[in-house]
């Protein structure tokens, strides 16, 4: 391993003001879940994407499960999920007893390709998936690395077969399509304030929709669903999933540079592509017209037929030994030993992907020494 500094693959990147919230939070004592800077930040979401309401949370995970409680998904149900994700999408199905039905890609944008999508709608309903006739429960599109999936395509195939989408927007904070938000086109819409999204709040996630009492309800069973009364009392099953006001504090500083930080991943994958694009045998994901990548991960597919048999995992090792981090794209969840047996739709799209992506340091606090040194590591190894 090298002595040079490290180069993360993601790391948070603090704004001028985080601490200035937090520290309001310390001298007003608003240290438990909820406060003023909880409203304040899911105010702030809602300003930014359009959503006519949020609720923030203590994950995006979370977020799905309580979107997958909202939509009634019980023990038996089928829900359609893009297989080319983190297993966070597709956790909170198997949380609930239902069968995740993995649907492939399609090659424009990495995301849920629907064709797929609708021959598995059929084959559930076709009874060719659990042997009894199903309508989906639900479908979870997945805006992979911040490029927006085929909404059009999808909310219409959610239209013509009635099946709620739950948007996991969780990687896609700043994207657009068509010019409208990214989180903004299902049921309900998933964002993630994990540690290495574009924002952070240490820890968090939100859930967004243009539904009044999905929200309302969302924020009940996320504080344990505890019924109005003067002792503890509950009607329903709760959890714990509120996000604290200090956390929430973080979030509303971010947001502040939320804009500035888009502008700075892009800026890095237009800096990659301009200084690698011209290898044979490496290509970058392209951004469809109507579609605003936030570019959370610049990528790229490594074909080792054109690049004299060099490979994904040679380049990932070699930046490695120079401490500096990449990684593979997401294995699919078709793949995964937890979901061996699950039902998938599609060809071998998002097996390709895997086996031939990675996905290089990406950062909105990365120098530009950092990337030159990123970009001079991959051209040593091709030479």
């Amino acid at each position: 391993m090298s002595s040079s500094p490290k180069i993360w693959l993601s790391s948070p990147h603090m704004g001028p003001n985080e601490l200035k919230y937090v520290q309001d939070a310390f001298a007003t004592n608003w240290i438990a879940p909820l406060g003023p800077h909880v409203d304040g930040f899911e105010k702030d979401l809602q300003e930014f994407t359009g959503a006519a309401h949020a609720a923030v949370l203590s994950s995006g995970t979370a977020a799905i499960h309580l979107a997958l409680v909202i939509l009634g998904v019980k023990p038996g149900d089928l829900v359609l999920c893009q297989s080319m994700t983190f297993s966070a999408s597709a956790n909170p199905i198997a949380y609930l007893g239902a069968t995740p039905v993995f649907i492939d890609s399609e090659k424009e944008t990495w995301n849920m390709c629907p064709q797929a999508l609708e021959e598995g709608i059929l084959a559930c309903e076709a009874g060719k998936v659990s042997g009894k006739k199903q309508k989906p429960a639900a479908i979870i599109p997945v805006h992979l690395y911040g490029m927006p999936a085929k909404m059009d395509e999808i909310m219409a195939l959610s239209k013509k077969y009635g099946i709620p989408v739950v948007e996991d927007a969780a990687e896609a904070l700043g994207s657009t399509y068509k010019g409208k938000a990214c989180g903004t086109f299902g049921d309900m819409g998933v964002l993630s304030f994990n540690g290495n999204k574009i924002i952070t709040t240490s820890g968090g996630g939100a859930l967004l929709s243009d539904t009044e009492w999905m929200i309302n309800k969302a924020r009940f069973l996320a504080t344990q669903a505890r019924d109005e009364a003067p002792n503890y009392q509950h009607s329903h099953i709760g959890y714990n999933y509120r996000m604290s006001n200090v956390l929430a504090g973080i979030g509303r500083g971010q947001m502040e540079v939320l804009p500035e930080r888009v502008e700075q991943r892009r800026s890095n994958h237009a800096f990659y592509k301009k200084a690698l694009g011209d290898l044979s045998g490496i290509s970058f994901l392209e951004e469809p017209e109507g579609l605003h990548s936030n570019r959370w991960l610049s990528c790229i597919l490594v074909d080792p037929e054109n690049t004299g048999g060099i490979t994904r995992e040679n380049i990932r090792k070699f930046l490695w030994e120079d401490n500096i981090e990449s990684r593979p794209l997401w294995k699919p969840m078709h793949l995964q030993p937890v979901f061996q047996d699950a039902p998938y739709f599609g060809g071998r799209v998002a097996e390709e992907l895997f086996d031939n992506g990675l996905c290089l340091p990406s950062g909105s606090n990365l120098t530009e020494v950092d990337l030159e040194r990123v970009v001079e590591r991959v051209r040593d190894l091709g030479t």
